[in-house]
């Protein structure tokens, strides 16, 4: 009866560490390995926006060029031959620097544009490029023009061989008198810049107030004769 009690005791306390070995923690079930966090996305670093650019500011002052154009003191009218007629007062103008010497060069008109056909001629687009001589001309006289001026510095790099009365305002594109080497370099008595590009501003200048209409062609041709600089800034 002893006997019985312990096995049936041994088999109590098998059962029951069973039973606790079934409430043990057992295999443990794994953690979901959490899904590495990206890293932030990198946002390209964008240079900042240029600013829209600007519009090129205007050379020529407006207050430069009267509306209506004035008499030249000393410039000239065309011509029947072609060549500019001077007009002299009572007190000429003296030379300016940035100025060609009008015994070399007085200046020369093409007498294929008139007042009655700028419309198809000096006002319409690219014409002047159908005029235009050839380098080949223009730099050969250069080289024979910087003598005859007499420059110090007789690079041709220096000059514009420029056409005093511009094509686009009737000049002639192959006169000698109309050509000239004009430094590219050069200021009035105050500082102020009057070479090449300044010129070549104001022959612009001209050419869009005869085609709007508010001057004449003979009077854009006097005023970007001899005396250019006396006209566009407005020097008596």
């Amino acid at each position: 009866m002893r006997h019985r009690r312990c096995a049936l005791s041994l088999g109590a306390c098998l059962a029951v560490a069973g039973l606790l070995a079934g409430c043990g923690p057992g295999q443990a079930t794994p953690s979901p390995t959490p899904s590495p966090t990206p890293p932030p996305t990198a946002v390209a670093s964008m240079p900042p926006a240029s600013a829209p650019a600007s519009a090129p500011a205007e050379t020529d002052d407006p207050g430069d060029e009267p509306l209506v154009s004035e008499t030249p003191a000393i410039g000239f009218t065309p011509g029947p031959t072609g060549l500019p007629v001077p007009t002299v007062s009572a007190e000429p103008m003296a030379r300016l620097p940035g100025e060609p010497d009008p015994l070399l060069t007085p200046g020369s008109l093409n007498p294929n544009v008139t007042q009655a056909n700028i419309a198809t001629t000096i006002c319409s687009s690219g014409w002047t490029a159908t005029i235009r001589p050839p380098t080949s001309y223009t730099n050969a006289l250069k080289v024979t023009q910087i003598a005859q001026y007499g420059y110090s510095d007789t690079s041709p790099a220096s000059y514009e061989e420029d056409h005093l009365i511009s094509l686009e305002l009737g000049g002639n594109p192959t006169d000698p008198r109309n050509l000239w080497p004009e430094p590219y370099t050069s200021f009035l008595t105050d500082g102020r810049k009057d070479g090449a590009h300044v010129k070549d501003a104001f022959e612009t200048k001209l050419k869009n107030q005869v085609c709007a209409g508010t001057i004449t062609l003979a009077a854009a041709q006097a005023e970007i004769g001899d005396h250019w600089a006396h006209f566009d800034f407005q020097i008596p």
